[in-house]
């Protein structure tokens, strides 16, 4: 028995191909016709009010006035946000870290502050914060951010040396001569 020539065989093969792909292309399936199709249409939410929602709530105009008003950049309630980036607030304590512990506290401090401003109320930035303060000589501030770490984790892993902290900054208060 003789063995058809390889060029023969992918010639074959080659041919099966195109016909089969040219009889898909000519029978759309089911999903070609999808990826031709938008479905925005069958998406779209309805938003517009009911026929008789003007009659049934007569103040709604003046609401929805109030609110387009309030959307104006000239507003006076207009707040500003910033970012919550837990990441970066992540990366920020990282630096501070660094900073730390090659005891440059100023520089520690704007990164545990930055960290602050993308992550509210992080509790490894708010103890690390207190303790920069603290070494800068700031007494007052690093109250504040003990407090607030306490606030934050009271069972943490630094509450008892946030506790400390604030007994020790307590006792130097109560010992300075007043200022009056």
């Amino acid at each position: 028995m003789r063995r058809p020539p390889l060029l023969a065989s992918l010639l074959l093969a080659a041919s099966s191909l195109c016909l089969a792909q040219q009889n898909s292309e000519d029978k759309p399936s089911d999903r070609s016709r999808e990826a031709q199709e938008s479905s925005s249409r069958d998406t779209r939410i309805d938003i517009s009010p009911p026929k008789d929602d003007a009659k049934n709530h007569p103040n709604s105009r003046s609401a929805v006035a109030d609110l387009e008003e309030a959307d104006k950049p000239d507003a006076s309630d207009v707040r500003e946000f910033h970012p919550w980036n837990p990441m970066k607030a992540l990366k920020d304590i990282e630096v501070g870290d660094f900073y730390f512990k090659r005891k440059n506290y100023r520089a520690a401090l704007d990164r545990y502050k930055e960290a602050l401003y993308y992550k509210d109320n992080d509790a490894v930035a708010s103890f690390r914060t207190a303790q920069c303060q603290e070494k800068l000589g700031a007494k007052e501030e690093a109250r504040k951010y003990y407090a607030q770490y306490l606030k934050i984790l009271p069972e943490g892993p630094f509450a008892k040396e946030a506790q400390a902290s604030l007994d020790r900054l307590a006792k130097s208060a109560a010992n300075e001569p007043s200022r009056n």
